[in-house]
């Protein structure tokens, strides 16, 4: 069968991006701190990148104070960031493999569990035409449908879900936690060391235009795209080392 996302590799500059993005995540879990710290260090990341990916959602990064209520998004995004680490990153994990769209629909229900009236309607696609054919076929490429490498997987994975807003909630959120299960699953990061969210962030006007020139469908608005995501994941791995090194 022909690989939907090989044309995508022979878009100028993506291969050569996807590489240092693999480099820079492979020295970051051999970075001695992470030899048997990681733990520690994956909760801090999972910590800064659930902060970023709420900032992105037009939520808080601010933990609210005693007695005050929290921020939805926030909270939503912490959520999330907890089910894709310690002992509750292997289900979640062991789900993505083998039914990503239940996966899709459990991080929902986490991230938009404040966020929306009506409990039914949480983990549950829109069922505007199209949606589900589009989820399917993401389904595919995130068990065996490709053999593009994981940070390019990524990419496509985190920009279908932003382009096809498939909740209408928290949308944002479920695609950049969509963007770690590959990036995990795929053996890239496989501890969810990298904080690229905290890049996305610190460039939001950039993150918006590059996902805009993704849902162009367009060959230079998908391979800017691509490109951008590899450059975030290798911000990512400076930031991981950066909370390696704070850890000794």
């Amino acid at each position: 069968m022909t690989d939907p996302l090989a044309p995508l590799l022979e878009l100028p500059g993506v291969v050569d991006a996807a590489e240092r993005a693999r480099e820079a995540l492979g020295a970051v879990h051999r970075h001695k701190a992470n030899r048997r710290g990681w733990p520690a260090n994956a909760a801090e990341a999972a910590v800064r990148a659930a902060r970023s990916s709420s900032s992105l959602e037009g939520g808080s990064m601010d933990f609210p104070r005693e007695g005050e209520d929290g921020d939805p998004i926030l909270a939503g995004s912490l959520r999330v960031a907890s089910a894709l680490d310690g002992d509750a990153l292997g289900i979640m994990l062991s789900t993505w493999k083998s039914a990503p769209l239940q996966a899709l629909a459990r991080l929902h229900l986490l991230a938009a569990a404040d966020l929306v009236d009506d409990e039914a309607l949480l983990g549950r696609p829109r069922s505007d035409a199209g949606v589900g054919e589009r989820l399917d076929l993401l389904a595919q490429l995130v068990t065996g449908g490709t053999s593009a490498p994981a940070p390019v997987v990524a990419a496509i994975v985190h920009g279908e879900l932003l382009t096809l807003k498939p909740f209408g909630a928290a949308d944002g959120l479920v695609a950049r936690a969509a963007s770690r299960l590959v990036a995990t699953a795929s053996g890239l990061d496989p501890h969810n060391l990298g904080v690229p969210e905290v890049s996305w962030m610190r460039r939001s006007n950039v993150y918006r235009d590059g996902a805009t020139g993704f849902a162009s469908g367009t060959a230079t608005g998908v391979g800017s795209w691509i490109i951008l995501c590899c450059g975030a994941m290798e911000a990512g791995a400076a930031e991981a080392t950066s909370i390696a090194e704070a850890a000794g």
